[in-house]
């Protein structure tokens, strides 16, 4: 849903595949390696299954779509050595930097051959909560195919194009936009107590929208919701916890 051809080689930029009714399947960074070589990083949509319904569009293309089993993906809390921005640091030998730092601070990621440190849920989880924090929505499965990227908000990461050409889904994103009609956008909670994706966010009188996206580190619950872009100012809840609007950080286009 976003357009390759404007993207140089050797830089990323958020992506994603929506259904033709225009509503995302999976959001993922997509890193231009050369004019021939494209890697999906796709964090929470089945790789897998992604790879073989892309490999039902290949016809007379010499294009290989495959799943890159030898690879992993590993973060840090601190400034990328080389990437900076949209641009890609390092190489594919030595593992390629992505620059993950937004206005909640600096992060990076480095995909490589062999990750040099097992995995840590704690840490993962944290993650989580910095990419809803920035407005990046880690949707589980039960969300996948529910809703558009105007109602995720994903133009604060410069995820979709309203320009390219045909794709599917292109038709409904280009007619919210340039008609305005967009009316439920993302917002960010903070929770006494995990939240499941799927809960009900009420008001003091009727349900306003949907929880769509969480996490949780322990000490602190965090939830991406979609609701409408115009509501009068009240208490909201989910469940029996009271919640409370946090502001959505910048900083994560690319």
């Amino acid at each position: 849903m976003n357009d390759v051809k404007t993207l140089a080689d050797g830089h990323w930029h958020w992506s994603g595949w929506l259904t033709p009714k225009g509503r995302l399947i999976a959001l993922f960074a997509l890193l231009r390696l050369s004019d021939q070589r494209v890697w999906l990083l796709v964090p929470d949509a089945d790789a897998a299954a992604i790879v073989e319904a892309l490999k039902r569009f290949v016809f007379r293309s010499k294009v290989v779509i495959a799943l890159r089993e030898d690879l992993s993906a590993e973060g840090r809390w601190a400034e990328p050595v080389q990437a900076r921005g949209a641009a890609l640091g390092g190489d594919e030998d030595a593992g390629l930097e992505l620059d993950f730092s937004g206005d909640g601070g600096a992060r990076s990621l480095r995909i490589v051959a062999d990750a040099s440190a097992p995995e840590d849920p704690a840490a993962a989880a944290q993650w989580a909560m910095a990419d809803l924090r920035h407005g990046l929505p880690r949707l589980p499965a039960s969300q996948a195919e529910q809703w558009t990227p105007q109602q995720l908000s994903l133009e604060r990461l410069r995820a979709f194009s309203v320009k390219k050409g045909c794709y599917p889904g292109q038709e409904i994103v280009a007619r919210t936009h340039f008609l305005g009609k967009a009316k439920r956008g993302v917002v960010a909670f903070a929770a006494s107590a995990p939240i499941e994706p799927g809960a009900e966010v009420r008001g003091e009188s009727a349900a306003l929208g949907t929880v769509v996206a969480s996490a949780s580190d322990g000490a602190s619950h965090l939830a991406l919701a979609v609701l409408p872009l115009e509501r009068p100012e009240q208490a909201l809840s989910i469940g029996d916890q009271v919640i409370e609007e946090v502001p959505l950080l910048d900083g994560f286009a690319r």
